[in-house]
């Protein structure tokens, strides 16, 4: 009995902790941390991560891949997403904004990766073509993946000139190296 109390009381102290219960009304609003398209003319890649939903957030990020070509008006961004899958759609998404640095469910995003100027601009056609080839774009799994995590670090594994150093609670980033 005793060894069940402390399970119990973790699952309610983490669940009294959470700084977002409703996901409906958590903020999705800009962080403004992605250079504008409208003063920003250059090539721009930028790679992001923000605390998981939830009590999620005290152990994992969600990461997603935002590009934008020299003199375009919007980012296309790049996430994978588990609810897509449920709902019978590809967990892999694409869709363009003028802010692809909005908070992920009322966390607010860290760059991982910014790159700006002509290697952004050499960089993008081989990252579109990477998210072209994503292997697992149908498929999500929490642990140990494919999830969010493991997209961006699949996109760095395919252009290794990114550079890209995933954050440690990047959890499922490592199920990359199975390809």
């Amino acid at each position: 009995m005793t060894k069940y109390l402390g399970v119990v009381f973790m699952a309610l102290l983490l669940s009294a902790c959470s700084t977002n219960d409703n996901w409906r009304t958590a903020s999705r609003e800009p962080a403004g941390i992605a250079p504008s398209p409208s003063e920003e003319k250059a090539a721009v890649i930028e790679f992001y991560a923000a605390d998981a939903f939830s009590w999620r957030g005290w152990f994992a990020v969600h990461t997603w891949v935002a590009i934008k070509e020299a003199n375009a008006a919007e980012y296309t961004v790049y996430e994978v997403t588990g609810w897509r899958v449920r709902r019978g759609l590809p967990a892999l998404s694409e869709y363009t904004t003028t802010t692809p640095d909005r908070y992920w469910f009322g966390a607010k995003p860290e760059k991982v990766l910014s790159i700006i100027g002509p290697k952004a601009d050499e960089l993008i056609p081989r990252i579109r073509d990477a998210v072209k080839r994503y292997p697992w774009a149908d498929e999500y799994t929490v642990f140990p993946g494919p999830n969010s995590n493991t997209f961006p670090t699949w996109i760095g594994l395919q252009v290794p000139e990114l550079n890209l150093d995933m954050p440690f609670s990047a959890i499922g980033s490592g199920y990359a190296d199975n390809d």
